[in-house]
């Protein structure tokens, strides 16, 4: 008996030794096909972002070409989130040369924000995209090119001295597209900064703090009448922006109520007469000046006050229209 007994326990300590044994091989094997696992939801994962790359805001835009467009032959959507998390500035340089908005002394409408770059600076795409346009236009952008982003935005990158990527290119955010230049229709190195969304402007420094080097808000609400408002995560509720109703029309009527005192003195710039001046240089008469600019000698004596018996002085400015 005591001989039998101690066989079996000789038994089943062998076989809890090959048991554990058994799920020492076995354990590595579930390693394995757990990192096997892993690695192909990476991929998996990489192939949706790679689709919406080949494709950006396919459901937004009608079309896709090479072609420089202004406008889009859709209708807009009253409101749309775009998504500004996955952002990279476009350059190092804080300082905004020139504002978005109408230039008075060319007298015409800036769509974009200047930022100083020196020739040679590096330019980098703002969203990961696939560009649409690279191009030179000489009497306009100069070297430039035009991504277009998932989030449903397409940035425009003008006067550069140089284009790095081609069209059809998919670019990451923060990826070199370019280098800073001063080539087309420009006044001096600078990178010229274009944000749009379905062909309708939309002022860069609304989005972007270049100063701070930062975006102004993890999602900005387009609507459709122009108006935009911007959005911070801790905004978000079940995936939806919730704002306080006050707090969003007090800011809806002060934007409206700026954009309206800007389109006012417009309109006020448009409507009143420039005025033109001469220059007097050493002998000239009123009569001279006047045949020079095209008018008369009562209509300059009007304009300046002055009698045809008024002796003029080299350097005296004179309105003439």
């Amino acid at each position: 008996m005591k001989i039998f007994t101690t066989l079996f326990l000789l038994l089943a300590q062998c076989s809890m030794v090959f048991a554990q044994d058994r799920l020492a091989d076995i354990a590595p094997i579930d390693r394995k096909l757990r990192a096997i696992d892993s690695i192909s939801l990476i991929h998996i994962s990489g192939k949706e972002s790679a689709t919406d790359l080949q494709a950006p805001a396919a459901g937004l835009y009608p079309t896709w070409d090479n072609e420089y467009a202004r406008t889009y032959d859709v209708k807009l959507p009253s409101e749309y989130k775009i998504d500004l998390r996955d952002f990279h500035m476009p350059c190092d340089s804080r300082m905004v040369t020139s504002h978005y908005g109408y230039r008075r002394s060319f007298r015409r409408q800036h769509y974009g924000t200047d930022i100083k770059v020196f020739v040679g600076d590096t330019i980098r795409a703002a969203f990961s995209g696939k560009v649409r346009v690279a191009a030179f236009e000489r009497k306009g952008y100069g070297n430039y090119v035009i991504i277009r982003h998932p989030n449903g935005l397409e940035t425009v990158y003008g006067h550069m001295s140089r284009n790095l990527v081609k069209p059809n290119q998919i670019v990451k955010a923060g990826e070199v597209i370019g280098l800073g230049g001063n080539t087309g229709r420009s006044t001096g190195s600078h990178l010229h900064f274009e944000t749009r969304f379905l062909g309708q402007f939309i002022n860069p420094e609304k989005l972007f703090d270049f100063e701070a080097q930062d975006v102004k808000g993890d999602f900005y609400l387009f609507h459709s009448n122009g108006r935009g408002t911007m959005l911070a995560s801790n905004n978000i509720v079940g995936g939806e922006e919730e704002m306080d109703e006050e707090t969003a029309q007090a800011l809806m009527a002060k934007e409206a109520e700026s954009e309206a005192f800007q389109q006012k003195k417009i309109q006020q710039m448009r409507a009143k007469p420039r005025t033109h001046i001469h220059k007097v240089k050493s002998g000239e008469t009123l009569s001279s000046i006047a045949r020079k600019r095209g008018t008369t000698i009562d209509k300059l004596c009007r304009m300046n006050g002055i009698k045809r018996t008024s002796v003029l002085r080299p350097g005296q400015i004179l309105k003439y229209s």
